[in-house]
C-alpha cells in the first residue's frame, strides 16, 4: 500500500485548540497510510490583493505545502456558525494570486470537533462548498466529533473507544478514497 503525503490545516490558531489534539490523534491513526505535515496558516497575513507581489514568505511556504501534499485534510472548528476566519484566510491565500491557486484537484476531508451537539456541522457544510469550488475533491460523509476534555490524552490517543474505532474507519476511508485519484496525481507528475 502506498504511503501518502498529507498536509494537515486546522482551522484554529487556539494554542490548546481541540481541533489541533483531534488531528494530532488522526495523524497516529493514520501512521500506516500517511506521513503527517501540519501546515501552519496562524502566521499569514490577512489577504490583500495589494500584498500579492511580491508573495509573502509565510504565503509562498504555504503554497509549497499545499502543492507537495498528495491529500489534505482539514480539522476544523466552528465560529460563529461558519467557517474560522484563519482558516478561510488560508484557503484564500492558497487560490491567489489569480491563474496560481494550489488547491485544485487534491482529494480531501473534512472534520472537526466542538462541545455542543451539533459539533461543527455548519461550518463543515460550508467548508465543503468552497473547496468543492475550489477544484478539490472532497470525501463525501460527516465526521462530527462532540469533544470531551480527556478525549485525547498527551500522546494523540484517543481514550474512548467507540470514538477511536470511528476515527480510525474514518482514516481508512479517507485512504482509500486517496488511493483512487493516484493515477491522476501520477499522470500529472509525468
Amino acid at each position: 500500500m502506498p504511503k501518502y503525503k498529507l498536509g494537515i490545516i486546522v482551522g484554529s490558531n487556539r494554542r490548546n485548540s481541540i481541533n489541533r489534539s483531534l488531528a494530532q490523534a488522526l495523524a497516529k491513526l493514520g501512521a500506516e497510510r500517511f506521513e503527517a505535515n501540519f501546515i501552519t496558516i496562524d502566521d499569514l497575513p490577512m489577504y490583500n490583493q495589494d500584498a500579492e507581489q511580491p508573495l509573502p514568505q509565510s504565503v509562498a511556504r504555504l503554497k509549497s505545502e499545499i502543492s507537495a501534499a498528495d491529500a489534505l485534510l482539514f480539522v476544523t472548528p466552528e465560529h460563529s456558525r461558519s467557517i474560522p476566519a484563519v482558516l478561510k484566510n488560508a484557503i484564500d491565500w492558497g487560490a491567489r494570486p489569480w491563474g496560481k491557486t494550489s488547491w485544485p484537484g487534491k482529494p480531501a476531508a473534512i472534520i472537526g470537533a466542538a462541545g455542543g451537539a451539533i459539533s461543527t456541522a455548519v461550518a463543515q457544510q460550508h467548508l465543503r462548498s468552497v473547496l468543492g469550488n475550489l477544484g478539490l475533491h472532497v470525501m463525501g460523509g460527516e465526521a462530527y466529533i462532540s469533544f470531551k476534555a480527556d478525549l485525547v490524552d498527551g500522546n494523540a490517543a484517543v481514550s474512548d473507544e467507540s470514538v477511536r474505532g470511528f476515527l480510525q474507519a474514518f482514516v481508512d476511508q479517507f485512504a482509500a478514497f486517496v488511493d483512487k485519484f493516484a493515477p491522476e496525481r501520477a499522470q500529472r507528475a509525468a
